[in-house]
């Protein structure tokens, strides 16, 4: 990578509004795009879309259904050890606990079923029928990538591949590739000026650069800015994000399910993991690109037409956005007031609200990403996406919005607010146990077949919580091809078994780096906005002890209530061991050798190291990186950045 921060001055500090030339923006095609009250009173759901699947109902009493049966097995355990002698209050808490995490892993599970039986069927196509060979479009779409001080020679690179495989496709003419700058480093605004510069001559597609002088609203504000400025040109936008591409056909596709479907109003794609290099990152690779499928597929099959938007590789439609979803300014202060940081659900219902239909698909391949390097990176990311999610429970009031984007909104939180909740109570049931004497016979008396309630809970839980990777696992080795793509059969069940190993290790951590984010977002401490890292070769251990101390001090506490109950201390194991050790499993996870070693030994291998790309459009045969993937272009020069 170049070091830019010598090469501009003062003269080199641009806006489009300012020193931009004229060729790098289209003429301005103004849409309006109103803010939506929440409190509209005559605001209501409108009818069903008519891609709404007709046994949709029938579908969700299958799934909610199943999931509640199950957690009212799951319970049986808990309420006969818990309620042999009555119920006392820390005991009830300790039960409420379980109940609500019970039903959150059994949803999960009763998707991955439906998500598996829908891929084993090939019923995947069932509700948009994309294309296989879908015809040029002749509808105008805006590819928008935001960035926010990003490593622009990797952001325009992406793109450079993007655009690449629209030529293939003979389809440039009907794109336009927008880089949206929200950046306030100047060394990183000079750099998107730089490859800009180098891209556009070679670009097949239409090219612009704009750069905001103020970014208000962060990537919702960029997005909705964009299109009140320029939306009125284009039938569609296809918003990606700076580590995100696809594949021409994916895009074409996309567009025409959207021509022959005039209601729907957004079509989610589900991205899988690339480019991985660090163990961390593997990890994440191999479990989306393994079991993500899975789940995609059954939220698709019960959300129908009221699914969720994920802020990137998805496709809008532009006068349905602009009409419905311009996002309200909630009251109060920050963190739960203010502007909204997770916009893309609540846009998502607004677009429902409305009467658009809101799809997400697991039927197309060619749709990617890149994940946070480190687990220190993925914290930081989801700090900033539990505060956003938890800001959603004030939304919850809002007329009009269809039941289940509601539904959505509370999953949402529930993703952060499940580890302040397990936090709590492994807490409750170690201060409940604290009250009786030590005995060593009682953790192998719960194991004894014949305690039936507790060895059903324990066999249940176990299932419904490895139940989708499982389910992933055998959808992959049920087809020959994806078995050998991922290097054979022993490749796959030993990438499992590590994945699950690694997941186990790294659940504690997460744990309690999401009940500290909770904890702060509650005490009203706003995470703003920084640029995410997208690359890393490692961590030194020392910046590895500093982020782990609460990790480690909640381990130490544990240990300090195991000295009086040592007989727990097998069953707190899992929980404890991995809280003492989180700086070192940090640090190890955080290296690239580690993750290649562990690749190069089958384990956590992915079609990627075998030649075999979920994005052959966007990669070329080599299945290499985008970065690599850029030197074909109409003049092929590089698209090294100058000096």
């Amino acid at each position: 990578m170049i070091d830019l921060a010598p090469r501009y001055d003062v003269a080199d500090r641009w806006t489009d509004a300012g020193a931009g030339p004229a060729s790098w923006l289209p003429p301005e095609a103004p849409l309006a795009m109103p803010r939506q009250p929440l409190d509209d009173l005559s605001a209501t759901a409108r009818p069903t879309p008519a891609t709404s699947p007709a046994d949709i109902r029938a579908r969700r009493v299958k799934v909610f259904g199943g999931a509640l049966a199950l957690t009212a097995l799951l319970a049986i355990g808990p309420y006969a050890l818990l309620g042999r002698q009555g119920f006392d209050p820390v005991e009830l808490v300790g039960f409420a606990i379980f109940l609500v995490l019970a039903s959150a892993i059994a949803c999960w599970f009763c998707t991955a079923v439906a998500g598996h039986f829908v891929l084993t069927a090939g019923r995947e196509q069932d509700d948009l029928a994309f294309a296989p060979h879908p015809p040029l479009p002749t509808a105008r779409t805006a590819l928008l990538m935001p960035l926010y001080n990003e490593d622009a020679e990797a952001a325009f690179a992406r793109l450079a591949a993007l655009d690449l495989s629209l030529a293939r496709l003979g389809a440039s003419d009907a794109f336009d590739i927008f880089v949206l700058s929200d950046s306030t480093r100047e060394d990183a605004a000079f750099a998107e000026r730089l490859a800009f510069r180098a891209l556009q001559p070679q670009a097949h597609s239409r090219l612009y650069l704009r750069r905001r002088a103020d970014n208000t609203e962060r990537k919702a504000g960029n997005i909705g800015e964009w299109v009140r400025r320029f939306g009125g040109a284009y039938e569609f936008m296809v918003v990606l994000d700076a580590d995100s591409t696809m594949a021409g056909d994916t895009l074409l596709r996309l567009v025409d399910a959207m021509a022959r479907h005039p209601g729907v109003g957004l079509i989610q794609t589900a991205p899988t993991i690339t480019s991985a290099s660090t163990l961390f990152a593997r990890l994440s690779q191999f479990g989306v690109r393994m079991y993500g499928r899975v789940a995609a597929a059954g939220l698709a099959w019960w959300a129908g037409s009221e699914a969720s938007y994920w802020g990137h590789n998805a496709i809008v439609r532009t006068r349905a956005f602009a009409e419905s979803a311009g996002l309200p300014i909630l009251p109060g202060k920050k963190p739960f007031g203010g502007h909204i940081l997770s916009h893309d659900v609540v846009e998502a219902a607004l677009l429902r609200r409305a009467g658009w239909a809101v799809h997400v698909t697991a039927a197309l391949d060619g749709s990617c990403e890149e994940t946070p390097p480190t687990l220190l990176d993925f914290i930081q990311r989801d700090h900033r996406w539990c505060q956003g999610n938890l800001q959603h429970l004030g939304l919850l009031r809002a007329k009009g919005l269809h039941p289940l984007s509601r539904a959505q909104l509370v999953m949402g939180a529930m993703a952060y607010l499940s580890s302040p909740l397990w936090f709590l109570g492994l807490a409750v049931g170690l201060a409940g146990q604290l009250r009786y004497p030590i005995d060593w016979w009682s953790f192998w008396y719960l194991l004894h077949p014949g305690f039936s309630p507790f060895m059903l809970t324990s066999l249940m839980s176990g299932l419904l919580l490895l139940g989708p990777k499982i389910l992933g696992c055998a959808l992959v080795l049920s087809r020959r091809g994806e078995t050998r793509a991922f290097g054979g059969t022993g490749a796959v069940l030993k990438g499992m078994a590590l994945e699950i190993a690694l997941s186990i290790l790294l659940a504690p951590i997460l744990m309690v780096a999401n009940t500290r984010a909770v904890l702060q977002t509650v005490l009203g401490r706003d995470v703003g906005w920084r640029p995410q890292r997208r690359d890393a070769s490692g961590l030194a251990w020392r910046d590895a002890f500093r982020a782990m101390g609460w990790q480690m001090a909640t381990g130490l506490g544990f240990v300090a209530g195991l000295w009086f109950r040592p007989d727990l201390s097998l069953a707190f194991a899992p929980i404890v061991l991995p809280l003492l050790f989180a700086a070192p499993l940090v640090v190890l996870t955080s290296r690239r050798g580690l993750g290649d070693a562990a690749a190069r030994a089958g384990f956590l291998a992915t079609p990627d190291e075998h030649g075999v790309t979920a994005t052959p459009l966007v990669f070329g045969a080599t299945g290499r990186s985008p970065a690599a993937a850029v030197r074909p272009a109409r003049r092929r020069q590089s698209l090294s950045l100058p000096g």
